[in-house]
């Protein structure tokens, strides 16, 4: 998963609708590339290069995990969608939309599709106008100077900033949630979900520290014979991470957002070890159990077994590697009989098994809404 950048974008308009036409790009923005969070004022500029009507243009700031060129791809096919056909060779033209990658944060590359920074900034006012508007004090990657400063030397007389102001996209809230846990089985896609809400939502990220235990590659090695250690420092090591991670109030997050609950370790347990191992381990369990925090929201992806080992496969974890679909088919029932077994538990079970909520945000979204749902 790549990292959360931010994107700056030009809007612009001067066929038809223009106004509206600058709203449906934001709209379909959000969509298909990031988060929207800030959005300039609009201008109304004469065509530039060519005989046409006067433009509209705004710029916004997308938050999105996708690659320059990957954005690039969705900017035009969100253009082709809203009718514009563009013409090779024919630079000016009138468009119902025109959209461009000005900024990626500081990064600086060129190829044969696309150059960031794009080279005209410093040339538009119709660009550095509503880009100064959300980004002001965001320096010029080659210039080495803040956007306002860049502004301050191009002409401004043409110039003219309408009234109508452009909305932000309707966002998704958490709100009346404070511990929400997301669980599901080996390889559904868990602390991805979870890493991309804590980012996108202000929320304090507790994620299972399973890389950390010596006893996991053995496990897959001889289940018979690491079984119960490994399930111990599992228990021991989620009831201690879940009694610091939630008793510490973090004032600068909204809500918390877990990538497992400390219930899948008598769940695991269940199916790994021995009978009179299990009533052991039942036992301790249920002492720690009573004392932990309990999630206000209990989110479980179901992910079908042919699935799950295609994930698998493709993070690539060794000690992974020999799972079988019996044992991974085990732990889904197991996880259902659970959630069946808690009447009072507020719970969420969501089939993701055609679902890439990493690589599609229309699928991440999708999740958002079922989960945020009242």
């Amino acid at each position: 998963m790549n990292p959360l950048k931010t994107v700056y974008i030009a809007l612009g308009s001067n066929e038809g609708a223009r106004f509206d036409f600058l709203q449906r790009a934001i709209e379909e923005i959000q969509q298909k590339t990031g988060d929207v969070r800030a959005v300039s004022g609009v201008y109304e500029t004469p065509a530039m290069g060519f005989e046409g009507k006067p433009f509209l243009n705004s710029c916004i700031a997308v938050d999105s995990r996708f690659k320059p060129h990957k954005v690039l791809k969705q900017l035009l096919e969100i253009e082709k969608k809203m009718g514009r056909e563009r013409k090779t060779g024919d630079r000016y033209q009138n468009r119902p939309i025109d959209l461009d990658i000005l900024l990626v944060e500081d990064e600086v590359f060129t190829s044969k599709d696309l150059t960031v920074p794009h080279p005209e900034i410093q040339n538009r006012n119709f660009v550095l106008a509503p880009l100064a508007d959300i980004a002001s004090e965001v320096k010029h990657p080659h210039k080495k100077v803040k956007i306002k400063v860049l502004l301050e030397s191009v002409d401004r007389t043409e110039l003219k900033l309408i009234p109508e102001k452009l909305k932000l996209p309707k966002k998704f809230s958490f709100s009346g949630f404070n511990y929400i846990a997301v669980e599901g089985n080996i390889g559904a896609g868990k602390t991805s979900f979870a890493t991309m809400v804590s980012q996108d939502f202000n929320a304090k990220l507790i994620l299972e520290r399973f890389k950390d235990n010596p006893f996991l590659p053995k496990f897959y090695e001889d289940k018979s014979r690491y079984a119960f250690p490994l399930e111990m420092s599992f228990l021991a090591d989620r009831y201690q991470q879940l009694s610091d991670d939630l008793a510490q109030y973090d004032l600068f997050k909204d809500f918390v957002v877990s990538d497992y609950d400390v219930f899948k370790s008598l769940i695991f347990a269940k199916i790994t070890l021995h009978e009179d191992e299990y009533s052991l381990y039942q036992k301790l369990f249920n002492l720690m159990y009573k004392e932990l925090v309990k999630p206000d929201l209990y989110v479980y992806f179901y992910q079908n077994t042919e699935r799950l080992l295609e994930n698998i496969k493709k993070r690539g974890r060794d000690y992974e590697q020999n799972i079988e679909a019996d044992y991974l088919a085990n732990i889904n029932r197991s996880y259902l009989s659970f959630i069946k077994s808690q009447p009072g538990l507020n719970v969420k079970i969501i089939d993701i098994s055609n679902l890439d909520f990493v690589k599609r945000r229309e699928d991440y979204l999708n999740l958002l809404s079922e989960i945020t749902e009242k």
